[in-house]
């Protein structure tokens, strides 16, 4: 599949969104920068394979990551970090945000799970309690050791 096919506008996600809903998919929604993939990444989005049949990734856009991050961040701009999430085969579809939280993009998608990393307790997660609202769940896939972009940045150095 070519990569930028994956890559969604919000009107385009959500016309995809309701045809994987017609053949019964459950949707599952993740986020964040992605800014130096490692192995805790594909770790994380193939942990959220595991909990359905589309993964979307909410992807936050550069203005969100330095805001977020630092202005020296992100190392990757958003095309170049969107183009190598779609070419994982965890992933179904990428939408950037450019707000500091995915909340809105949540109320769009209605995602069937939410899921975060660990470093998040279930009730502090963004769109946590949405999501339990009309009976969907979240989950949170536990950190694997030793990954993480900052320490990449830091050893880099």
């Amino acid at each position: 599949m070519n990569t930028s096919a994956k890559i969604f506008s919000l009107p385009e996600l959500m016309q995809r969104l309701a045809f994987w809903r017609t053949l019964g998919d459950t949707i599952v929604f993740t986020n964040g920068c992605f800014d130096i993939l490692h192995p805790g990444h594909v770790h994380l989005l193939q942990t959220c394979r595991s909990f359905g049949d589309r993964v979307i990734v909410g992807l936050n856009a550069d203005v969100s990551v330095k805001r977020l991050k630092g202005e020296k961040r992100p190392v990757n701009n958003e095309q170049s970090r969107a183009i190598i999430l779609a070419a994982l085969s965890a992933t179904d579809a990428i939408i950037l945000f450019e707000e500091d939280t995915p909340e809105q993009l949540i109320h769009h998608i209605k995602p069937d799970v939410l899921v975060k990393g660990g470093d998040w307790k279930k009730e502090e997660i963004v769109g946590n309690s949405f999501v339990q609202s009309y009976g969907g769940k979240t989950e949170v896939v536990p950190y694997l050791s030793g990954h993480s972009t900052t320490s990449i940045i830091e050893r880099s150095k």
